[in-house]
């Protein structure tokens, strides 16, 4: 077994899969449930000044994600510092409270949840594209406790890059990348009205759609601070903590896999990871922190695509999906021609045996 610990602005988790802010760890009975399930830390519900009432219907199911109204937490902040947070910590792990939104609201909540605390999480989902108030939300809540501050940062727009280059400029201890992403609309085809409630049935997109623009931005910021990164956004297996880990994330949060698939995802993605690192020979989780941020060598661009002969059943799925009518099936095995091929790479990725894989020209 390898070992999964990361630490992470000086808080060690026992593992890299953490939960994200939202309906997994709306209270503590439901943070305790992440604990049960494997999760590594915890990291609360966004809480404000004031209760939130979010409109309702306020999630929805779609292919590939969930489409959402959510809003922080429909709980009072009074709820939470006499009952939820000290059950989270009944649980012994480090646990992280999400704060939201203004300055005075990060002033006046952070001294309070502090001894609660082992960071903090500021969420700029309802900021806009002016940093002025992220950087004065970091500078309250660093005045205000002793404990790590990590800004959730939301791609809405904004410049990823340089509003991390502006949180970590104003002292924040790491970064949270992605939240969810949004407007966009999803559609009921049976009642021609739209999933969820509120303002034009809007709402935000989360889970495996998610992945390829938060690993983008996970890489983006990985190159451009020194802050540590926890990825979010469609984490739903062992190989996407890979993937957030190889893209510059110290740890990664999940929210709509837990949701789907109850709070035992937690223990299942780093029980998938810990399978994955033991069969490519790392010895430690942490080994994957950026091996993704280089460029792409002159080598993979000059390569092409194999096929191997054993691992090949004939089962046609490159030939149909390729749009070059580069690969037949002959005798139950696939043949590319060179002449044909473009060297696109749809092939190596469709093949769900393997048996296609780039090869890179020799140095």
């Amino acid at each position: 077994m390898a070992d999964l610990s990361v630490e992470v602005a000086g808080i060690r988790f026992s593992n890299p899969i953490l939960p994200a802010a939202g309906p997994p760890v709306r209270d503590g009975r439901a943070m305790v449930r992440c604990a049960e399930g494997g999760a590594g830390g915890l990291v609360s519900k966004t809480i404000s000044t004031r209760a939130a009432e979010p409109p309702t219907p306020n999630i929805a199911e779609i292919p590939h994600g969930m489409v959402n109204t959510e809003l922080w937490s429909e709980l009072p902040p009074e709820q939470w510092l006499e009952h939820e947070y000290a059950l989270a910590r009944q649980t012994g792990l480090p646990l992280i409270v999400s704060l939201g939104y203004s300055p005075d609201e990060i002033a006046w909540l952070a001294p309070r949840v502090r001894p609660f605390a082992d960071a903090l999480e500021l969420s700029t989902h309802y900021i806009g594209e002016d940093a002025g108030p992220m950087v004065a939300a970091i500078r309250a809540a660093k005045a205000a406790v002793d404990v790590p501050v990590f800004v959730k940062l939301s791609p809405l727009g904004r410049e990823m890059v340089r509003a991390a280059e502006q949180a970590e400029a104003a002292g924040a201890d790491g970064i949270v990348a992605i939240n969810s992403f949004g407007p966009v609309l999803a559609i009921d085809p049976e009642t021609r009205l739209p999933y969820l409630g509120g303002s034009d049935g809007y709402g935000w997109l989360s889970g495996p759609a998610l992945k390829p623009l938060a690993l983008r931005c996970v890489r983006d910021i990985a190159r451009a601070v020194r802050v540590p990164i926890m990825g979010v956004g469609g984490v739903s297996h062992g190989i996407d903590a890979v993937e957030m880990l190889m893209a510059g994330a110290s740890a990664v949060q999940v929210c709509t896999a837990a949701m789907l698939r109850g709070p035992g995802v937690f223990g299942k993605i780093a029980h998938e990871l810990d399978a994955w690192l033991d069969e490519h020979g790392y010895a430690t989780a942490a080994e994957l922190r950026g091996l993704a941020m280089a460029d792409q060598p002159a080598a993979w661009s000059a390569g092409k695509p194999v096929v191997s002969e054993a691992p090949c059943n004939g089962c046609d799925l490159c030939a149909v999906s390729c749009p070059y009518e580069a690969i037949t099936v002959v005798d139950k095995l696939a043949v590319i021609d060179e002449q044909l091929c473009t060297r696109c790479g749809l092939c190596v990725t469709r093949c769900r045996r393997g048996a296609i894989e780039w090869v890179s020209a020799a140095p």
